[in-house]
């Protein structure tokens, strides 16, 4: 099924691409972005349909966790591995395709920007007014383990450290 929104958002796009253009400004443009929202509903269709990560079996309350937050579209809650004394994660309450930060498209702008005001609204109530700092790790090199876009914050402390050892200090499931 997956291959098949797939194909058909691919043959959408190509369609969109052939189709002349329309002497009416924005009509053009129009046809295009249409085609390229439905690709990109199939790629988040896609992503979305991968294995639970456990970040998502949190949002369903499948897995328990101390939860400090939440909205209609985030969550926010205490890591279990803290390299601050202060430290906890914000989270997307669904993947929508956004299963990294470089994954990121125009349409989640608005939840991108979301996610950020939770991080600092969250870090105000843990008393984080002298400074708190935000990780956002994407794919292998930048040491993402779990693939549901999530944002670390921590603080209590000066948080300092050297990018050699970034890795090493907060790889955090």
């Amino acid at each position: 099924m997956a291959l098949s929104v797939l194909r058909s958002s691919a043959i959408a796009y190509r369609v969109a691409l052939r189709r002349p253009a329309v002497t009416v400004p924005g009509r053009a443009v129009r046809a295009m972005a249409s085609a390229e929202e439905a690709a990109a509903k199939a790629a988040a269709h896609l992503a979305d349909t991968e294995p639970l990560t456990i970040f998502d079996k949190i949002v369903s309350k499948e897995i328990p966790a101390n939860v400090i937050y939440e909205d209609d579209e985030a969550l926010a809650f205490r890591d279990i591995s803290p390299q601050a004394p202060v430290h906890f994660l914000v989270i997307p309450k669904k993947r929508s395709g956004l299963t990294r930060l470089s994954k990121a498209t125009e349409g989640h702008k608005a939840l991108l920007g979301h996610l950020l005001y939770v991080a600092q609204l969250v870090a105000m109530k843990e008393n984080l007014g002298e400074g708190f700092r935000v990780v956002i790790n994407d794919g292998p090199n930048g040491c993402q383990s779990v693939y549901h876009l999530h944002l670390h914050v921590m603080g209590g402390r000066q948080v300092c450290v050297s990018s050699d050892i970034l890795c090493n200090l907060w790889t955090v499931a």
